[in-house]
């Protein structure tokens, strides 16, 4: 895997760092299903998303919290609820070709799975 940066290699530990906290915050199945479900409204509330998903509200809210964090998702006020957005959308870009790698990996298994029963 090459990664371009403006930093010299060997990549800098804190660099490092950095990268693995944004993919450990990907790293949840809710995570995940919370960014496709931001991708699909642009935004939405806390219990939009609870309701959407069918999870309960506080731990909707502490996932949008980890990914927050970690500059995933934005969020803002409107009176007294918090709406969320997608921030990076490079993150969905990431999930598209995380996505297009397991559909080829499941193509090729298939085809296996078929080689095999026709024999």
């Amino acid at each position: 895997m090459t990664m371009q940066t403006s930093t010299s290699a060997p990549m800098p530990e804190e660099f490092a760092q950095l990268i693995a906290r944004r993919f450990a915050a990907l790293a949840d199945p809710m995570r995940i299903r919370l960014l496709d479900a931001l991708r699909d409204r642009g935004e939405a509330s806390v219990g939009e998303l609870a309701e959407a998903l069918g999870a309960g509200q506080a731990n909707v809210s502490k996932h949008l919290g980890v990914l927050q964090q970690q500059g995933v998702v934005a969020r803002r006020k409107d009176g007294t609820r918090a709406i969320y957005s997608i921030a990076d959308p490079g993150v969905l870009r990431l999930c598209e070709e995380v996505c297009g790698g397991i559909r080829q990996q499941l193509r090729e298994l298939e085809a296996l799975l078929e080689q095999g029963t026709a024999v």
